[in-house]
Order: C-alpha cells, then structure tokens, then sequence
C-alpha cells in the first residue's frame, strides 16, 4: 500500500479522473487539450501510469522516434493505420512522458498505442511501455545545449534497445551509420532507406553529422549521399557498411514543391507511390510510416493509398491561403533539416518573399550557432526578399550578409505578426509566400493564425 492509504490501481483511477478534467479545463481556456497538462496531472498522483495503461493496449504500443520527422511519420503511420486500429496516439505531437501519457489516457477505447516519442525519452518509455515495435528514424545534431554530443542520445538508444522485449521489432534506416551502429546485431531488426542514386549526391557535404566509422573511427565512403549523412555508405578500412534493404524508395520523382513519387519495394510486393509533400527527407518519413504498418501485416497497396492520403501537421510543409496569397510553412530546426528545406524550395525558382524566424527558446535550443551549417548561401539568388524575425532575428540576419545577400533586399522584423504582415504585403497577389520558422516560433506562428480564424486550433485538427 502506497502513502495515504491509496494502491497503485486507486491511484491510477483518481489520476485519469484529474487528467480528464484539466483537459476540460484547458480546452475551455483556449491553451488546449490532450497534450502535457492532463498527462502531468495523471503521472503526478500515478507515477506509474504509463506501464499501467499501456499493457491495457490489447495490440500493446509502437513507439517512433528521430531527430528530425518523428512527428510526420507519426502522422503518416496514423493515416494508414487508422482504419484499421482505434489508436492511442499523441497527434499533437507532445512526445515527452507527459504528452504519451496525456495521449494514453484520453484514448479509453484504443487497441493500439501509436506514440511519437522525444529522442531523450525514449528509452524510459520503451522501459515502460515493452512495445511490439520501435522506429528509428535518424539521428542529427539538434539542441546541443539539451542534449549534449549525438553519442550522448546514441549511447542511451544503444542501452535502451538492449532493454527491449525480445518480440519487439526494430525498425532502423539502413542510411544511418549511426542509427545502425546503436542497434547492433539485434535479431528481428527490419531495415528501411533509399535505393536511387540519381537523386542523391557525391559526398555529404560540410554539415554532415556521421563522418568516421563507429567500428574502427576511419573515415565513412558514401557511394551516394541522400539527406545529410543518412546515404549509401560503407567503411574505408573495414567491412562496416550500409545493411540490405529490407524496404526501399526507388524510381523517386520529384514534382517540385507540390509532392514526390516513388516506388515502395517491401518483401509483400512493389507499389508506387504518390506523396503530396515534397522532399527526399519526407520520402525517409514514408519508408519508416511504411515499415512499421508492414511490420503490423498492412497490405502495400493500402500503405500506398495511406501515404497518398496523407496531409502534414501544422507547419510541416502546410499551406495556407490569406486572401489573395498563399504562405508555405516549413519547419526548420537543426542543420540537416534546414538544409534539405534549402534544397527543396531553392529546386523550384524564383521566391518574392522568405520569412524566417529563429528562436532560441528551451524547446529550440538555447544555441543557434547551427545556422552557419545551413548552406543559405544556395537560397540566396532565388530570394527576392528575406525577412529576418523571431527572438535571434539579428544573428540570422548577420549570417545572411555575411552570406553575401544584398542587405537592401533583407529586413529585420523580430515580431513574428509584424514579419508575417510585412511579408504578406511584399508578395505579389496570386504569389506564395514561403515561411521557415524553428519550432517555438512555428507555434507562435500558429497561434497568430488561429486568432485570425485562418486555422483551426490543433486539436480540433483531423489527425494526418
């Protein structure tokens, strides 16, 4: 018997009854619902309330994890499998112990828990959880100042995978040197990653994150290189290299930033594929999506039709009409993920108007040196204009003049309301827009919005 006379099953019930309340409590505020502030309440009277729900999860829990689009996969694995399973799933993205708890308790009904998880927690939840699946996705440099060195999160998956019930299936992208290094010689593992050299490049360029073997520490040799370090590597010393593919994107055409198609090979079949998102690095996100449903016993023709379905979260390669203008929102927050939304908005032309807003809040990272690893430089002769703005809107501003941009085509706007009108009033009527914000400023962004009755607020948004 616990302090104050109450069992761990008491504790559990008292517990979801507050959790249900200050969920009421915050949707009827406005700051929203099912996200940390019920699962805080719930883990604050029944610590282990976790465990407790997740084994009532007849179809027990998936859990997915990444630096970057750990969200998007989620969100695309929802939209496939939502059909078929009642799921426990945290759409909103709150992938602390807080944000699956919340999830966990809101989701009564759910068979299967379809949970994002932070790269950080990962490992406890897993501890807590005994999942029949875990995804993988990548590891990149993202929150030095939270997280440490990448070895710091690669030691603790490489502990936490080892913990792991011996029926769990790993789910790793075979791209990864570091992602395949953690888990190891692990039995059952399920491999993903792409299969096309013709839209990958030579080398991983000056950014990458995995640049030596995690075997004997010589340097890795990238036979293509798709995002970042994440390629077709193997080792120049020793027999370290690239896994089979077990799953594969091949054949992959982009269409600019409308979508990408590609072919889906898996050990079931070969299907093609039509994304309505643009990007290799939402490509990567499908093929983990398409994994985990395959590892459930999906049919690859209905992973297709759930992929073309598909539609991003807010902020996620979104687009928004404002009157006679579009804004493309895409999220950016580390050098990787910056770099490939580089890549892709520069691949389609001339753009009137980029407004990008860098934060240095907990949540971003209090450290924004990563923004001389993003190759601007490759923006710059597309951008008619660039508005700098967010809380570092200075610091991002200098990197562009030093960049070499013409200052008189760059303004400095640190309010995000007044950046987006000032944009908004630069952009030519028909034109788009592009805006890349890093994370807490994609929130306030959204909040803009949802006060101006431009979006719904996210959780009155269809999940996927």
């Amino acid at each position: 018997m616990a302090s104050g006379g109450f069992g761990s099953e008491a504790r559990l019930t008292i517990g979801r009854g507050a959790a249900h309340i200050v969920a009421r409590v915050a949707r009827w505020s406005g700051r929203g619902g099912g996200t940390t502030l019920p699962g805080r309440a719930l883990l604050a009277i029944a610590p282990d309330a976790i465990a407790s729900l997740g084994r009532r999860l007849p179809e027990r829990s998936i859990l997915i994890s990444a630096t970057n689009g750990k969200t998007t996969t989620t969100a695309m694995a929802a939209t496939i499998l939502g059909g078929r399973y009642r799921l426990a799933y945290n759409s909103a993205g709150a992938n602390l112990a807080s944000g699956v708890a919340s999830a966990l308790v809101s989701a009564s009904k759910a068979e299967l828990g379809l949970l994002e998880v932070d790269e950080a927690a990962l490992p406890g939840l897993g501890d807590s959880l005994s999942p029949r699946s875990v995804v993988l996705g990548n590891l990149f440099r993202d929150q030095l100042d939270r997280y440490g060195e990448l070895e710091t999160i690669a030691t603790s998956w490489r502990a936490g995978i080892a913990r792991l019930p011996d029926d769990c299936v790993v789910i790793a992208n075979a791209d990864d040197a570091r992602v395949v290094d953690v888990v190891g010689d692990r039995a059952g593992t399920l491999t993903f990653g792409i299969d096309d050299p013709s839209v990958g490049n030579d080398d991983p360029g000056h950014a990458s994150d995995a640049r030596t073997c995690f075997v004997c520490g010589q340097p890795l040799v990238y036979e293509t290189a798709y995002v970042g370090h994440l390629g077709d590597w193997h080792c120049s010393r020793c027999d370290s290299r690239r896994p089979a593919l077990q799953i594969a994107a091949r054949s992959i055409r982009t269409r600019g930033l409308e979508g990408v198609d590609f072919e889906l090979a898996t050990p079931a079949g070969t299907v093609e594929v039509a994304l309505e998102i643009p990007g290799l690095y939402n490509v990567y996100n499908a093929l983990a999506a398409a994994s985990l449903a395959h590892v459930i016993g999906i049919e690859p023709q209905v992973i297709a039709e759930g992929l073309t379905r598909f539609r991003p979260a807010f902020g996620r390669v979104e687009r928004i009409t404002i009157g006679e203008r579009r804004v493309l929102l895409l999220l950016a927050k580390n050098p990787a993920g910056a770099n490939e939304i580089v890549r892709t908005v520069s691949d389609n032309g001339s753009l009137p108007v980029i407004v990008i807003a860098l934060n240095d809040d907990i949540a971003d990272g209090r450290d924004v040196s990563w923004i001389w690893d993003v190759d601007f430089e490759r923006l710059m002769p597309h951008a008619e204009r660039v508005i700098a703005s967010g809380s570092r809107a200075e610091e991002l501003a200098l990197r562009f003049k030093y960049g070499g941009y013409d200052p008189d085509r760059l303004e400095v706007a640190r309010d995000l309301a007044t950046a987006l009108d000032r944009g908004l009033q630069l952009t030519p009527s028909g034109a788009e827009m592009t805006v890349i914000p890093t994370y807490t400023a994609m929130l306030a962004l959204q909040r803009i919005l949802t006060n101006r009755g431009l979006v719904k607020p996210y959780w009155d948004r269809a999940p996927g």
